[in-house]
């Protein structure tokens, strides 16, 4: 019997990790069709299959947000920017201090982009732009 709950339970993790694969860049739309710039996300993991997870922000284009929304200031661990947008990342608030840009991409693990010699955009997106062309 207890064989049997572990094999539910790891099916069960097998298959949350299926749900937070992160999308490919040119399927990022919403339900009507609409073109999103970009999502972010909270959760990433050392799988990258199993990157993109937790709850995700919807950037339209156009988004020009130098404050980050409640909650999202230190969460960020992950992004999908749409083809044919870029993403502008800031690292302090106020669209201050170090950015970055992407183009249509997935970044599964924002830790392994650097900022600078000692740091790197994991929950470190304070400020953001996105627009497409």
């Amino acid at each position: 019997m207890a064989a049997v709950a572990v094999l539910v339970v790891l099916a069960a993790a097998v298959l949350a990790g299926a749900e937070a694969q992160c999308p490919a860049p040119s399927n990022l739309r919403t339900a009507n069709g609409t073109c999103i710039c970009a999502q972010l996300y909270t959760d990433n993991s050392p799988y990258y299959d199993q990157c993109c997870g937790g709850s995700a922000l919807v950037v339209y284009p156009g988004s020009d947000v130098p404050y980050m929304p409640h909650g999202w200031g230190t969460a960020v661990s992950s992004l999908v920017v749409s083809t044919r947008c870029e993403l502008t990342i800031w690292s302090r608030a106020g669209k201050k201090g170090k950015s970055r840009s992407f183009g249509a991409s997935t970044v599964p693990r924002l830790q392994e982009v650097r900022q600078g010699l000692f740091s790197n955009w994991n929950n470190a997106i304070r400020g953001f732009y996105c627009q497409c062309r």
